[in-house]
């Protein structure tokens, strides 16, 4: 019974020393150049900047003021229209070589003394990959002009002056009392 007593005298001994161990900064003055109050915030900026993104690629990033984005929308999508141009035109290309070569006629992939540089069942696989890669490459610019939408909307949202100067957050490492193990851990700190 006395051990159990020491113990828990022991363990309330460092519960206690660690609940007082916290710095207070009372003498600490921080001097704000602006404070936030929430009128600053335009409650229909990520509708408004959506919707310009939406009307035009990129006009929502420059509604945000984020205009080193802009660059980054038109490669993405110019990227993406690339790749369904070219394999659209390839495949349209291997398309015309296998009609003229069922109807008889000479195409671009006959070879010399009657040998096609291309079989024909090439030209069928050719274009199942090539209309494959065209469809992928179209849902591909789909998704990547709504991800440009999004992320006008989302950065709407997360405007600069919508940050609380009171939140911090802090990786640390702690001590375990009971078995003295160190243990990792996040602090994250809310100041209301």
């Amino acid at each position: 019974m006395l051990q159990k007593l020491i113990y828990s005298i022991f363990i309330c001994f460092f519960c206690w020393n660690n609940s007082f161990g916290q710095e207070t900064y009372s003498d600490v003055k921080i001097a704000r150049d602006t404070t936030f109050t929430p009128t600053e915030i335009n409650p229909l900026a990520p509708a408004t900047a959506a919707f310009y993104s939406a009307v035009l690629p990129g006009l929502g990033q420059a509604y945000n003021k984020k205009y080193w984005k802009i660059p980054l929308v038109y490669a993405a999508l110019g990227t993406g229209v690339y790749f369904y141009i070219d394999n659209k035109n390839e495949y349209e290309r291997y398309q015309t070589a296998y009609k003229l070569r069922i109807s008889g006629r000479d195409d671009e992939f006959n070879g010399q003394d009657g040998n096609p540089n291309v079989s024909d069942d090439g030209l069928i696989r050719a274009q199942e990959v090539l209309k494959k890669n065209r469809d992928l490459a179209l849902f591909i610019t789909i998704g990547l002009y709504a991800l440009n939408i999004i992320e006008a909307n989302v950065d709407a949202h997360l405007d600069d002056k919508a940050f609380n100067t009171n939140l911090s957050f802090r990786p640390a490492l702690y001590i375990n009392p009971i078995d003295n193990k160190a243990i990792a851990g996040i602090n994250l700190k809310f100041d209301f």
